[in-house]
């Protein structure tokens, strides 16, 4: 074993656009909005909004997969995960998005073998066509998908954790990991908060970087990186 294991973010960081807003635009009947701006204002929790959403999408199973293949990945995840296996560090991803959106998108590229956490998606009793369930929540959690249990999961088996991820749900399980590697609103999260983090733009840098971090010559590069942005 190479000593690391990675957890994974998918909307906007393996996906190029996040599945259920693209769902919402398309499918969602009125009302989602608001349950939208109640989440960034912090008044619910990110579990309470997308069940909410979930019931306002109005769209039949065929609406739902044809929609979904035509969202994509990052090109260069596939070589990433290739590269991840060579090194043996094993890949799970952990989502506050929907497991059979994951699993479909995914599929085309044959990867929809990586062990997974998200949110289920299932139909619902009629007059309502969808609901969620959260399989992965935890008590004391607002999301659907608690992360920081899967970091906690992650680190029993004596690995060191690293987090890839984008955004406000990946905050938490940054504080908690070994290593961070940031896109978009992340990067300021660990910046702020002296998380050791490499930048990343996509999985092209993150190919990059992963041998190096495994092989611990990353370790002085990302201080570099900190004293520089400081």
């Amino acid at each position: 074993m190479s000593g690391w294991n990675i957890l994974c973010d998918f909307d906007g960081t393996i996906s190029v656009e996040d599945v259920i807003d693209s769902l919402l635009d398309r499918f969602g009947r009125p009302g989602w909005e608001a349950l939208e701006r109640d989440w960034r204002a912090g008044r619910i929790g990110s579990r309470e909004c997308m069940s909410g959403q979930v019931e306002l999408l109005q769209m039949t199973r065929a609406e739902l997969d044809e929609h979904l293949r035509t969202l994509w990945i990052d090109h260069a995840f596939p070589g990433f995960v290739a590269k991840a296996r060579e090194l043996n560090v094993p890949i799970r991803i952990v989502s506050d998005g929907l497991d059979h959106a994951i699993h479909q998108i995914l599929g085309r590229y044959g990867l929809d073998d990586l062990p997974l956490a998200a949110n289920h998606l299932a139909p619902a009793t009629p007059p309502k066509q969808w609901q969620l369930t959260s399989p992965f929540q935890a008590e004391g959690c607002r999301s659907g998908t608690c992360k920081c249990a899967c970091v906690t999961q992650a680190r029993s088996t004596g690995a060191r954790t690293l987090l890839i991820g984008d955004g406000a749900s990946d905050f938490c399980a940054a504080d908690h990991v070994d290593f961070v590697f940031a896109k978009h609103r992340l990067i300021e999260h660990c910046r702020a908060a002296g998380i050791p983090y490499m930048p990343i733009t996509g999985f092209e840098d993150a190919l990059e970087f992963l041998p190096r971090l495994v092989d611990g010559t990353l370790a002085h590069h990302a201080r570099y990186h900190e004293a520089a942005a400081a």
